[in-house]
């Protein structure tokens, strides 16, 4: 049974940082293109950064510079840290987990970028 467990989402001011995890089980973690996406109230839910099984990175212009995606592939663990963080980031954060059709989900954790 393959589990994404998303943890590290909270209340941060604008400016400030937030680290994401997600620990994956239940699967070939090095063998995953790993990404995270984001849905605020009212949107669809975007791509806000993604990492490939031989590491290399993509971001969306809206947090380039900002937010950093890395893997750690023996603790079977993807991260995003966010810095400099704005209160239009405020949104649900997704893990995602894909290899050729198989795709999975974590669950989501509330970040919320306020004063």
């Amino acid at each position: 049974q393959v589990q994404l467990v998303v943890s590290g989402g909270g209340l941060v001011q604008p400016g400030g940082s937030l680290t994401l995890s997600c620990a994956a089980s239940g699967l070939t973690f090095t063998d995953y293109h790993m990404s995270w996406y984001r849905q605020a109230p009212g949107k669809e839910r975007e791509l806000v950064a993604s990492i490939s099984d031989f590491g290399y990175r993509n971001y969306p212009n809206s947090v380039k510079g900002r937010f950093m995606i890395w893997r750690d592939d023996v603790k079977s663990r993807v991260y995003l840290q966010m810095s400099s963080l704005k209160p239009q980031d405020t949104a649900v954060y997704y893990c995602h987990a894909r290899y050729t059709r198989a795709v999975y989900w974590g669950q989501g954790t509330q970040v919320t970028v306020s004063p």
